[in-house]
C-alpha cells in the first residue's frame, strides 16, 4: 500500500499548483499532499472567525518559525488571491477539520456548506515547500519513498501566546544522517517563508517527545542505525493551540494535506551570507 502511494504521488510531482488545486477539489487527491506539484508552495490552513482573526495574526507574529503566515483572506471570503487565481479555500484542500470548542468533531472532503461571512482564513508556511530543494541536494525524504504523511509530534517548547491562543509547538520530523543534517540547515534556512532551518536534533526526549514510532500527527517512518532525527517547527501548531483555547469553532487542514498554491518556492527562497562575508 506505502508503496503504490509513493509511485501514485511521485506521479503527480510534474502538476502546476492549480492542477493540483483542481484534483485535490475533485477528490483525485484525498490524502497527503507530499511530493506533489514541485515547486509550488503549499500551505497549511487556519480559519476563525473574524472576533479571533487579530488575537491570532498576533499569535503567528510572534511565533514566526511555527506560524509563517503566507496570506489572509478577507471575512467571509474563500479566496486568496496573491496565492492563486482559481483557488477556493473550501474545497481545494484534499481534506479539512472542523473544530468546536477545542475538538475536531468532523473530518471532511470539503467545507463550503459549514463556510460563514465572519470566517477569516490564515495560509501558513508549510515544510513541504523547502522539501523538493532538499531532495534536488539528494537529501531522502522518508515520507515520501514510504508514501505516507510526514510524522509531527507535539512538544514542550512553548509558544508565546497572544489573548486566548497559547500553546506547544508542534514539529515535523525527518531522519537524516549527521552529515545530510548539516546540509539540511543550510538548505532550509534559506526559506525562512516555510518554517526554515531546523529547530532541533537528535535528542528527542529533550523536546517531550517519547516514542518516534508515536508520532501526535501523521504516520510513523523508519529511522536507519545510521541516522538521527531531524525537527522542524510545524504549521499544525495551530491545531494544537486550537486544542488549549477552545475557541467555539474553527477550520483547519487535515496534517499533510495542504492548500497548494501557484506562488513557486523560489519566490521564498532568501540568499543566506555566509559567515565570513558577516565578519
Amino acid at each position: 500500500m506505502a508503496t503504490s502511494a509513493a509511485v501514485q504521488t511521485s506521479g503527480r510531482a510534474g502538476m502546476s499548483g492549480a492542477e493540483a488545486r483542481l484534483a485535490c477539489r475533485s477528490g483525485a487527491i484525498p490524502g497527503s499532499t507530499a511530493g506533489v506539484a514541485d515547486g509550488y508552495v503549499q500551505a497549511n490552513l487556519a480559519v476563525f472567525p473574524e472576533s479571533l482573526a487579530d488575537d491570532f495574526r498576533r499569535f503567528a507574529a510572534r511565533n514566526p518559525k511555527a506560524c509563517p503566515v503566507i496570506g489572509e483572506s478577507r471575512p467571509g471570503s474563500r479566496a486568496i488571491p496573491d496565492l492563486g487565481l482559481d483557488l477556493d479555500l473550501a474545497t481545494d484542500v484534499p481534506a479539512y477539520r472542523v473544530w468546536r470548542d477545542g475538538a475536531v468533531v468532523a473530518e471532511r472532503a470539503e467545507v463550503a456548506d459549514l463556510w460563514r461571512d465572519d470566517l477569516v482564513a490564515f495560509a501558513i508556511g508549510c515544510s513541504f515547500s523547502f522539501e523538493a530543494a532538499m531532495a534536488e541536494a539528494g537529501l531522502p525524504l522518508r515520507h515520501v519513498e514510504m508514501g505516507v504523511r510526514v510524522p509531527m509530534y507535539r512538544t514542550t517548547i512553548p509558544c508565546a501566546p497572544a489573548g486566548p491562543f497559547a500553546g506547544p509547538m508542534v514539529v515535523s520530523m525527518r531522519p537524516l544522517t549527521p552529515a545530510q543534517a548539516i546540509r539540511a540547515v543550510e538548505i532550509t534556512g534559506r526559506y525562512p517563508a516555510v518554517h526554515g532551518a531546523p529547530v532541533h536534533l537528535a535528542r528527542s526526549d529533550l523536546i517531550g517527545i517519547a516514542d518516534l514510532g508515536k508520532p501526535d500527527y501523521g504516520d510513523p517512518v523508519r529511522i536507519g542505525p545510521d541516522e538521527i532525527p531531524v525537527f522542524w517547527a510545524c504549521g499544525v501548531t495551530p491545531q494544537s493551540v486550537i486544542a488549549a483555547a477552545r475557541p467555539a469553532f474553527a477550520i483547519t487542514h487535515a496534517p499533510g494535506c495542504m492548500l497548494v498554491t501557484d506562488r513557486l518556492n523560489a519566490d521564498f527562497a532568501v540568499d543566506l551570507a555566509p559567515a565570513s562575508a558577516m565578519a
